[in-house]
């Protein structure tokens, strides 16, 4: 996923001379295509995230599109009065990337974890908050921020993802994206998820298909706006709604699911996985953190049968 995001950045930046990218003293392996094709267009800010942060705001508002790019929580909470106050205030046109979300880089430990990060940043008013789930995603998402005004957040795996889509010749953000059939009757289940978790996602669907239910399933690679129409006519036609997520479900993508879902008016029952408000006190990979936390396909198909029980 972040190499797609690379070779998109490369793409956009040799088309047009005012696409910068900052980062926090990384990823030069995974940078290199970028900083070797357009040397002019690159900084390294040091380890000093919040410096990167007001320098891309001051960059922005010259008329630049700056990308600042660091691992798990460092682009976004360690330099969160930066965001809010010179970024997110200003509307500086500035596209905060984050490669590492959830549980990527867990053998680093907690303090490497990007756990809290999409509750946080779609609190910040007019942000916009992306979360793709595989590479195809990513490269949609990348080049729909480049092209909107504002600040936004694009929440990126590590890489080796699943490829999921084949294409998105009409991706829009704020819209949620069908995987495999989209049904107009009613379905026992709807799975939703949004991020690098899109595969965990898929893997549930195909297990409660062999329990013999009818299942529909959205990806949302944008969580702030959220896809409310698709929320809506799911919440008419389902038994149960499901989030999954690499994250804390407190203020997480579920709470927003069930927000729209309380704004609306609509009970249908909500199942949000997540991580259960608690930080991670385990070390591990990112597969061994997913196990420990329920995250995984067979233990959501175990709490989904649980609740259609």
């Amino acid at each position: 996923m972040r190499d797609t995001f690379v070779r998109t950045l490369v793409d956009l930046a040799k088309q047009d001379s005012n696409v910068e990218l900052i980062t926090g003293d990384l990823g030069f392996g995974v940078l290199k295509p970028y900083w070797e094709t357009v040397p002019d267009q690159f900084t390294n800010a040091g380890i000093a995230e919040q410096h990167m942060t007001s320098m891309a705001a001051g960059m922005a508002l010259t008329g630049k599109t700056v990308f600042t790019y660091s691992i798990g929580n460092f682009p976004t909470l360690r330099c969160l009065e930066q965001v809010r106050n010179d970024c997110a205030y200003h509307h500086a046109n500035v596209k905060i990337v984050c490669v590492g979300g959830g549980f990527v880089y867990g053998s680093l430990g907690m303090s490497h974890h990007a756990t809290e990060d999409l509750a946080i940043m779609r609190a910040l008013p007019e942000v916009v908050v992306m979360a793709p789930g595989d590479a195809v995603e990513a490269a949609a998402a990348t080049r729909a921020i480049a092209n909107l005004q504002g600040t936004c957040y694009l929440r990126l795996g590590r890489g080796g993802e699943k490829t999921i889509h084949k294409e998105l010749p009409n991706f829009t953000i704020g819209k949620a994206l069908p995987i495999g059939e989209e049904y107009e009757t009613a379905v026992d289940v709807t799975i939703f998820s949004t991020g690098a978790i899109l595969d965990i996602a898929c893997e549930t669907v195909a297990l409660l298909r062999q329990h013999g239910l009818k299942v529909a399933q959205y990806s949302f690679p944008t969580v702030k706006p959220l896809d409310t129409d698709t929320i809506c006519k799911c919440a008419k036609q389902s038994r149960l709604l499901v989030s999954i997520e690499e994250h804390n479900i407190v203020g997480g993508f579920g709470s927003a699911v069930a927000e729209a879902l309380s704004d609306m008016g609509k009970s249908p029952r909500l199942l949000r996985c997540g991580i259960s408000d608690e930080y991670c006190i385990r070390v591990g990979n990112q597969q061994f953190l997913r196990d420990v936390y329920g995250l995984n396909a067979p233990s959501i198909v175990e709490k989904v049968l649980a609740h259609l029980a």
